[in-house]
């Protein structure tokens, strides 16, 4: 879909005005930070709440989110903002179970975390894991997808598109880390949401108003929960499966999590996330709602892609269309600066500090993080090309392969955080038979082996293995018994002690989200 004979002077003038800003404000925030490593990887632990939220927000809005929500909004309705709004529950038990054992263990990235709660094996498992995962899914997957999409709308060539997403978000990344994504992030979730609800104010009134959105849709479209007879979203596999992905992807997720733990204070963490999940409502109806409204306007789309461009094209004026182009040049280089500062954390920290040179300084610790994020950014330029000649269909896929994948994680961090018996031992086993187990059915699956509908739909499958994982390694810490190290489990009620936190802090406005959230299940059902 080449549109770019539908933009304006006015509408380039916007996009470059973006640019402009966006650069701006990155370098402003690098000049800002404090020359050292710590500044590169967490922000100086100097963050603010809505800085963190906004980000962590942020980060979630990729272009699956932008593109895909609205895709699958226009073929299935309202399903899904199931994976928006089922977010809230996962984001609780990160504010209230995760981060405050993060930040009292004073860690730097979820790696770590696992050497103070098991031991180093462990740390190294989950190392590797998360370099492979931010590579793949965070920067090339997503670099793949976003330059599919800009070489859709403005007719370039892939490496073209690619190439220069990845510039503008390592030209303030390499230099300001943390702190520059964080700044440019809020930002560009602000400018993201405002271009959003016109979107959708200006959808709804070309559809004739409400009343008249809600009589002519399908009445199924507006049914968060299907029946247990659809072949891919019945209502049980959402609800069981989801959470496993979302214990992984919300709690666990380096590049999600290092915002929290660049918190200036818990509190600041924890007020952060209740931001996050507070925006996470909104979701469904900037993202959803216009795939819905598209349906009504152009009924007969060849592709359901191109839903939110087209219902774009149609309904926004001149400069808010630049602005809608901006946007989604936003969420693109969002997902993206977020996992190249991940990759750079990561690497330095849990791998070359850790492993080959313990007493590097905090100068040339800094450097290695901005020599890491430039290698990492060429390394994704390359791999999203090299998606392209081999399966048109990846970025489909990506989804279903980070089910499967989300198991091992979840199980051993959950039960780690909850558990004071789980040793070591059975850590390390539910990672490894996890992972040759996970990948297997994946393959299986994906491949359709032994024949196509075999398995499971994904979600479901994903709680079986996680299911299935959990009591593996149950069973094995049990037949193996405590490890020998003392104060590896510090109860939650301790490190509250600690951390001066009352148990009940926050947990009105969290109330009052659960009240917002059950009411709109009730009421799209």
């Amino acid at each position: 879909m080449n549109i770019i004979d539908n933009l304006t002077r006015l509408d380039f003038a916007v996009i470059i005005l973006y640019i402009i800003i966006l650069l701006g404000i990155g370098f402003w925030a690098s000049k800002k930070s404090n020359q050292n490593g710590g500044d590169l990887f967490l922000g100086g632990r100097q963050l603010k709440w809505y800085n963190i939220g906004m980000s962590i927000w942020g980060t979630n809005v990729g272009p699956s989110m932008l593109i895909a929500t609205t895709s699958l909004a226009y073929s299935t309705g309202l399903v899904g903002g199931n994976f928006s709004w089922l977010a809230f529950p996962i984001l609780l038990m990160l504010s209230r179970v995760f981060i405050p054992r993060y930040l009292q263990a004073q860690i730097h990235t979820t790696p770590e975390y696992l050497s103070f709660r098991f031991n180093e094996t462990t740390r190294d498992i989950v190392a590797v894991y998360a370099l492979v995962s931010i590579l793949v899914l965070w920067l090339g997957g997503t670099l793949y997808a976003g330059g599919i999409i800009i070489s859709q709308m403005l007719g370039w060539p892939l490496w073209v598109s690619v190439t220069s997403l990845m510039t503008i978000a390592m030209s303030f990344t390499i230099t300001g880390g943390l702190t520059a994504v964080v700044y440019t992030d809020t930002f560009q979730m602000i400018l993201l949401i405002a271009s959003s609800l016109f979107l959708l104010i200006l959808g709804v009134n070309a559809v004739g108003g409400v009343q008249i959105l809600w009589e002519s849709t399908p009445a199924n479209y507006w049914k968060l929960l299907l029946p247990a007879s659809d072949e891919v979203y019945p209502w049980y596999a959402l609800i069981l499966g989801y959470p496993v992905l979302g214990i992984w992807f919300w709690c666990t997720d380096q590049t999600i999590v290092q915002r929290a733990l660049g918190a200036r204070s818990v509190y600041h963490a924890q007020k952060g996330i209740l931001l996050t999940a507070g925006l996470k409502i909104l979701d469904t109806f900037i993202f959803v709602i216009p795939g819905i409204i598209c349906f009504l306007l152009f009924p007969n789309l060849k592709n359901s892609d191109e839903a939110f461009l087209t219902l774009s094209v149609a309904v926004l004026p001149s400069g808010l269309f630049g602005l809608t182009i901006s946007v989604i040049l936003a969420a693109l280089i969002s997902t993206v600066d977020s996992g190249l500062n991940s990759l750079s954390t990561v690497f330095t920290l849990d791998v070359y500090k850790k492993k080959i040179n313990p007493t590097i300084s905090k100068s040339k610790e800094r450097r290695l993080g901005q020599w890491v994020t430039l290698i990492g950014g060429l390394s994704a330029i390359i791999l999203s090309i090299l998606l392209d000649d081999v399966d048109k269909d990846l970025f489909g896929l990506l989804q279903s392969i980070i089910g499967y994948l989300a198991p091992p994680m979840s199980a051993v961090f959950l039960i780690g955080a909850l558990w004071r018996k789980a040793n070591s031992k059975a850590a390390n086993l539910t990672l490894i038979v996890g992972f040759v187990l996970c990948i297997g059915v994946a393959v299986a699956d994906l491949g359709g082996f032994p024949h196509k509908g075999f398995f499971p739909p994904y979600l479901l499958m994903s709680f079986y293995l996680f299911a299935f994982l959990s009591a593996f390694m149950i069973i094995v810490s049990l037949m193996t018994g405590k490890d020998t190290e003392e104060g590896k489990f510090i109860s939650l009620k301790k490190i509250y002690e600690q951390l001066q936190l009352s148990p009940t802090y926050l947990w009105r406005i969290w109330l009052f989200i659960t009240i917002i959230m059950v009411s709109l299940y009730v009421f799209f059902n």
